[in-house]
């Protein structure tokens, strides 16, 4: 990023009969977040002008540019993404609102891995009237996966300042699940998390809970083998590679009695068994982020909100919390990027009084030896 210059947002509309522009204009009247940040929207002039209207929101002024890289600093800015007219349908799914979210997300996803832009935050869309021959995915977070991930696996994070839930599986159906929990895919995902909370999050040592997939922790085998054969040995590998996680806890009691306060993060099963309890906990304030790749995007923990769309009731909240967490650990990147750069050798004598000289560049998960002592 260039020096002194704020930090651009790329944010996408989302699904144009939903929620979306009501909570990014919304945000986006504080005139403080221009002073934090510069927000680029991706977007439609005629869609944002049709939600101001509806909404009575005509004091939230945009800059139009035609690309990311002229957006001007101390202002809202929005990148036309739609040709032509543009149909809105408050409240209803529609062929063209799919069409529309995605070339938004297409293209600012281009300029996310370009570099035109530092972070990503994504309106909600619709996971049915989005597919297409280009967008073959249940959501976001396998899209970002496959389009900018170069190579990385992502995981998904729900957050806010109180608890952090990432999970195993993510879009996919319950029937689907047990065959999917496997000790290589809890240990990838466990390693993940664990990085994530690290370099983006800045904790040093983070401590992760684990939770089993059956009733009760499966009652020793008798409601379920799985956390026997399966998730007790991923911890006990993931744990010798010095990854602090700890498990499996029934998610019931877990959640119940508030044991997630004692942990830095919450490893789940399954979209549900990590979801409901978060959503119950952090409804408000809570966001999605897609950790494990090499950009940072964040999105509100809310859905498209037909149900609402232009009655003026949609919370803002978790949309500029997303805005902020994204902000965050882009920060946090850089910082823990910035402190691993260069070190220092470090140096160690043996009792004869020669010299060892050991490299201390590795992972900080690595306990050097010291020679000859």
């Amino acid at each position: 990023m260039e020096q002194n210059r704020k930090i651009r947002v790329g944010i996408t509309h989302g699904d144009i009969n939903g929620i979306g522009y009501e909570v990014i204009l919304k945000t986006l009247a504080d005139t403080r977040m221009t002073e934090l940040c510069t927000p680029v929207v991706y977007g439609s002039s005629k869609a944002l002008a049709y939600h101001r209207k509806a909404l009575e929101l005509q004091n939230v002024p945009f800059n139009m540019v035609t690309s990311a890289e002229d957006a001007g600093e101390g202002m809202n800015n929005l990148v036309e993404v739609l040709d032509g007219e543009v149909k809105i349908d408050l409240g209803t799914p529609t062929e063209q609102s799919g069409k529309a979210a995605f070339a938004s997300l297409k293209r600012a996803a281009d300029d996310l891995r370009e570099g035109v832009i530092d972070v990503l935050v994504t309106a909600p869309i619709n996971k049915n009237t989005i597919q297409s021959e280009d967008f073959h995915f249940p959501g976001h977070t396998e899209f970002l996966e496959a389009e900018i991930g170069e190579g990385n696996k992502a995981l998904m994070i729900l957050c806010n300042d109180e608890i952090r839930v990432a999970l195993v599986t993510t879009h996919l159906p319950i029937a689907q699940v047990p065959q999917a929990i496997t000790r290589e895919n809890i240990i990838e995902k466990l390693q993940i998390f664990n990085e994530s909370l690290r370099r983006d999050f800045g904790i040093v040592k983070p401590r992760i809970a684990v939770l089993a997939l059956n009733p009760h922790s499966g009652e020793n085998g008798m409601l379920g083998s799985e956390e026997l054969e399966i998730i007790t040995p991923a911890i006990e590998e993931a744990y010798g590679k010095k990854i602090l996680c700890f498990g499996p806890y029934a998610a019931d009691g877990f959640f119940g009695s508030e044991q997630y306060k004692r942990f830095d993060g919450v490893l789940a099963m399954y979209h549900d068994q990590g979801l409901a309890p978060f959503k119950t906990i952090a409804m408000e304030d809570g966001i999605n982020f897609t950790a494990g790749l090499p950009y940072v995007r964040t999105s509100p923990d809310h859905g498209t909100g037909y149900d609402i769309a232009g009655s003026n009731l949609a919370n803002e909240t978790s949309f500029r919390s997303a805005i902020y967490k994204a902000i965050d650990i882009f920060r946090n990147r850089e910082e823990f990027y910035a402190m691993r750069a260069n070190p220092l050798r470090r140096q160690y004598f043996d009792k004869s009084g020669d010299k060892e000289v050991l490299d201390l560049t590795k992972d900080d998960n690595d306990t050097p030896e010291i020679l000859n002592n």
